[in-house]
Parts: C-alpha cells; structure tokens; sequence
C-alpha cells in the first residue's frame, strides 16, 4: 500500500519505497488492509494544495516527509461509500484553506488506486458516470423550452450543467430524487456553508446561492413534472440555497396544490429542522420524508459548525419527533468525519439522539471542509477515538431498527402505494 502523491503540475505517483498513512483527526495513522476498497467508480483523485505529502518507512515506522513539490492527494467518493481516514499531509502555508471537498486518504496496492473507506448504500443511483451529458443538454432544452417563464427551471440548468450537480440534473432527466430550491435565506450560519460564506472566512464557496424568491407556480411546475413515477422524490432544501422553511408559505401552498393534482412519488425536505413552528405545518400540508442536517448530537460541536440564529439543538429534536409521528419517514444527513464523529462521547449522544427522535435512517455523508480549520473549531476530543470502521459496526450493532445509508430512499413499506387521482 505505497503512497500517492503529486507533482505540481498535477502528475500522480506511486512512492517505490513509502507506505501511504493517513489522518484520523490530528493523528497520523498506519492504514491496514481491511479498511482499504479499490477506488471506487465516480471518484476522483485530487492533489491538496499546499501540502507535502508525509509516507511511512515499512522497516522502520518511521514517519517521512516528502520534499516540497510532492503534494498530498486524496481521492473525493461519490455518494454511496464512507470514509474511514483523511490523507496524510502537512501544510506548506497554514494561512491557506482547502477547497470545500471531502478528502478521503487513497494509496497504491496491487496495481491499483484504493481508498480507505466502505460501501455504505448502492453508488449506482449516484455515480456521476451514470448522467450521459448529452442526454441531460437535450432535456435541459426541452423543459426550458417547455416553461419559458420558470426561473427555477433556468437556474437549475445551471446547476447541472454548470456545477454538474447530479440533483438538480434528475431534476431533467425526470428520475430518482429531484431538486425544487425555494430559499435564499438561512437561520445558521455553517462554518462550511457551500452557497455563502463571508468575505474573511478563507473559504471559496464552490456554488452560488438562489438569488430570487421563487413563485408557487414556479414550484409546482417543477413538482408535477418530476412526480410522475411512483418512485420518484422532489426535494425542498438544495445546496444552492439556505433554509428552506423560512420559505414555509410557499412550500405549504405548493404540497396542497400538488397533492391536489397527484398522489405520485415522494416530497422530500432537506434541513436543518430548527424552525420548530414552521417544520409543524410543513409536515401537516402532506410532507412524506425528511432529512435533517446535522454534525453531532452534542450542543457545544453542533452550535460550533451551524452558528445556528434563533433556535437549538433542542428545536431540531422536536421538529423530528413531531414528523415521526406524524409517519414522515424521517433521517439525518450526518456530516462524519473521521477522529471526530467516531470518539466516545459523540457516538453515545447520536445513539441517544436516533432513539429519542425515532430515526429511519441515517445518512452518513463525508464531510467537505479543510481538516485543520474544522479541528480548530470544535470542541477537542473528551473519549476515546474508535475509528469510522468500528463507529458503523457499533451503530448497526445499538440501532438495529435504523437504516444506515448515505443517500435518501423511498421508504421500503410504501413502495408502490401511489395511483393517480
């Protein structure tokens, strides 16, 4: 398993003498075997920039440094697969931060790229190879072609061909799970916000956010023509807008009037659930599922990354009791990343935590962020570190009843419940 690594024009090697290492939190780790899988379809190999890369002498133990010019590289997983470890590296530059990717520590074994991580749900629905970009243009041009007037619709085309983020590509080719953004606005301030950042945060965000408050006829449009399978879900809450529930007015009003037209498919919202009020009387217009983001069951981690405004953990909690028994299949898009969701006290509050809310399914989702400035951030670790192998062997061990995945699904029971009205 020998190291990879890059030059700086990009190339990518293979070290004939060092072991790849990685990172679990701060430390620097022996990578084994078992927690290795070849490099997965959809991936992509990644130099880090402003590093050198550090690899492990195999007679010694010894850890080396490579010299400046040999950068760190790591490999991005798509949807589907779990991370075990971060690359190894150090910063050539401390004041530079990472692009927004989720970096997963890669080596080179057998003649072949593998990455230290798991299968934790199909990839196949979600791997970028799967989206023909020639198919997505000519759809693209039907439906703008077809709602002329839909400022959704334009700006969705940009997201998929543009950023080629595969929701919002779904969203033409009238597949799986689908994007219908509505909100501008947001009630927390992420440390690791992919649509906004401030000027002095050091982050890029690599999308831009809805710039417009969308109509209910824009939403609805958009909802009817992706709800036409019984399979199919549409989703509320994009990465290229805030909170979608501060738009709750609008999302009620365009359930009622679709719900009125379609018992089809599946309506979906992806957030943060701190807007109490607001999550009741979406889940009471016909809501079907839910996923919450969330980083740690524990109030001092989750206030660091969310800088939630006018709400708590606690509001979180509620909303998703208040929609499991309502039968909202609810889940968490668990932002995990390794030495930090797999200490002790963290795995005990998110146990807690699932039991409490009644949880479906969890989501465990590779969190984007530069390593540094995240550890720098949250509170430092209280327990022991069992490692993201073990952290998902206790889940499935304590949570029997809980998917655990990484993506949303059509819950099982209600599979082909829909006919037309």
């Amino acid at each position: 398993m020998h190291l990879v690594y890059a030059d700086d024009k990009g190339n990518v090697f293979d070290h004939p003498d060092l072991y790849g290492v990685a990172r679990s939190g701060d430390r620097l780790v022996e990578l084994l075997d078992e927690e290795l899988i070849p490099l997965p379809a959809g991936a992509t190999l990644v130099g880090l920039p402003h590093t050198r890369a550090v690899g492990m002498d195999p007679a010694t133990g010894e850890m080396k440094l490579l010299p400046q010019g040999h950068q760190a590289v790591g490999a991005l997983l798509p949807q589907g697969f779990t991370r075990f470890y971060v690359p190894g590296y150090t910063k050539t530059d401390k004041t530079q931060i990472f692009p927004l990717f989720g970096y997963t520590a890669v080596v080179w074994k057998d003649n072949g790229f593998y990455v230290a991580g798991c299968r934790s749900d199909d990839p196949e629905p979600w791997n970028p190879e799967n989206c023909d970009r020639n198919v997505l243009e000519g759809e693209v041009d039907r439906l703008l072609k077809a709602y002329p007037d839909n400022r959704l619709y334009k700006h969705l085309s940009h997201c998929a061909l543009g950023y080629e983020c595969l929701t919002s590509s779904n969203t033409f080719l009238q597949r799986w799970e689908g994007a219908v953004p509505v909100s501008f606005a947001c009630n927390a301030g992420c440390f690791g916000c992919i649509s906004e950042q401030p000027e002095d945060s050091g982050f890029v965000a690599p999308q831009t956010r809805l710039q417009f408050k969308p109509t209910v006829d824009e939403v609805v449009e958009i909802m009817l023509e992706h709800l036409r399978a019984p399979e199919s879900i549409i989703s509320f809450g994009q990465g290229c807008e805030g909170e979608p529930s501060t738009q709750a007015k609008t999302i009620i009003e365009a359930i009622r009037r679709v719900r009125e037209q379609t018992s089809l498919g599946y309506i979906n919202i992806n957030t943060n659930a701190g807007l109490s009020d607001h999550m009741r009387a979406i889940v009471d217009a016909g809501l079907d599922l839910m996923r919450v983001s969330t980083i740690s069951a524990l109030d001092d981690h989750y206030n660091a990354y969310y800088r939630p405004r006018g709400y708590t953990l606690a509001n979180v909690e509620k909303s998703l009791r208040y929609a499991a028994d309502k039968g909202v299949y609810t889940s968490i898009n668990y932002l995990v990343f390794p030495g930090v969701t797999d200490r002790e006290e963290e795995i005990e509050a998110m146990i807690g935590f699932a039991k409490r809310t009644g949880l479906k399914l969890i989501q465990m989702r590779n969190l984007n962020i530069d390593p540094d400035a995240y550890l720098d951030l949250i509170p430092k670790a209280q327990g022991e570190i069992y490692g993201m192998k073990t952290l998902l062997e206790i889940f499935r061990e304590e949570l029997p009843d809980v998917v655990i995945g990484s993506y949303t699904h059509v819950p099982p029971s209600r599979r082909n419940r829909a006919v037309q009205i």
